[in-house]
């Protein structure tokens, strides 16, 4: 019987908060000086805002944005008419693709809190029309192995449980809230590359039992294992596992921009200047919920 190879965790990185939009504070984990990019994800933010502090009007081209709420609401509107707010758990995967020019601010007037990521797009997708695959809370399935462990699906499988989010790319994530004393084995396909952020408590990740605190990014091995191994000794723990099948293509960015080449970004800096291509009476609008804590 060949023996089971389990991921274990090469490099631990503590996200320190960051000012990001206006008068926003985040934590930032992927797309930091030390773990610029870990393809296919280019930037993982945690972040904690109140008003009238946001992220106004804003373009992006060639990747998408995954927004998971961990407490308080966020408001979203773009350009094409989308309008929209998620709230506790609530989940939106957008696809920018060709071009969205979007405004996120707080549904609250307390802290509004989550997770922001990147994902990037293979090149035969970064110019698609842009999409959203929204859901609630309530609609994101779980998986309960035992008493005191509950997996959110949000992309991918966990224990038989699989996801609604359709992926350009092949991707997981799922949120873990295990209490004292428990242990799960989450499989990760062996191509897939991927990290676990930790939100809360501590535990001990990995075949290596890699220590895992608040605000730590634990990046998983290419070891070819197909499992990550955890367990809470000293107190419950909160974390998300986020893995995805590499693209393997060239990575120029710009700011908002994500593209393969410098003539594209040219392009779509291009593009964004002159409202054409995606970018259509992107010149003229302006969100109404940029100015709502005014």
């Amino acid at each position: 019987m060949a023996t089971k190879v389990t991921r274990t965790i090469v490099k631990s990185v503590l996200s320190r908060e960051q000012p990001e939009g206006a008068g926003a504070t985040v934590r930032r984990s992927i797309g930091r000086r030390e773990l610029r990019n870990l393809d296919p994800f280019l930037m993982l933010d945690e972040f904690s805002i109140s008003p009238p502090a946001g992220f106004p009007d804003h373009p992006h081209r060639g990747f998408e944005t995954v927004t998971y709420m961990l407490e308080g609401s966020m408001w979203h509107e773009d350009f094409k008419g989308h309008k929209g707010k998620i709230g506790p758990g609530d989940l939106q995967w957008m696809s920018a693709a060709r071009g969205i020019l979007h405004s996120e601010m707080p549904g609250t007037r307390g802290l509004s809190r989550g997770l922001q990521l990147w994902v990037n797009l293979p090149a035969r997708h970064k110019m698609d029309e842009p999409n959203y695959q929204e859901l609630l809370d309530e609609n994101i399935p779980r998986a309960n192995p035992e008493e005191g462990v509950v997996i959110k699906v949000i992309a991918g499988e966990s224990y038989g449980v699989k996801s609604r989010v359709i992926t350009k790319n092949p991707t997981m994530y799922v949120d873990i809230k295990m209490a004292k004393g428990k242990k799960v084995e989450q499989i990760i396909p062996k191509s897939y590359a991927g990290f676990i952020y930790t939100l809360s408590g501590t535990a001990l990740f990995g075949g290596n039992h890699q220590k895992g605190e608040a605000h730590y990014t634990l990046v998983l091995s290419d070891n070819g294992g197909e499992t990550i191994p955890i367990e809470t000794t000293t107190s419950e723990a909160h974390f998300v596992i986020i893995a995805g099948e590499p693209i393997k293509e060239p990575i120029v960015q710009y700011g908002p921009f994500v593209m393969n080449t410098e003539q594209e970004i040219f392009s779509a800096m291009f593009d964004y200047e002159r409202g054409q291509n995606g970018f259509e009476g992107a010149s003229t609008w302006h969100s109404e919920i940029s100015t709502m804590w005014d």
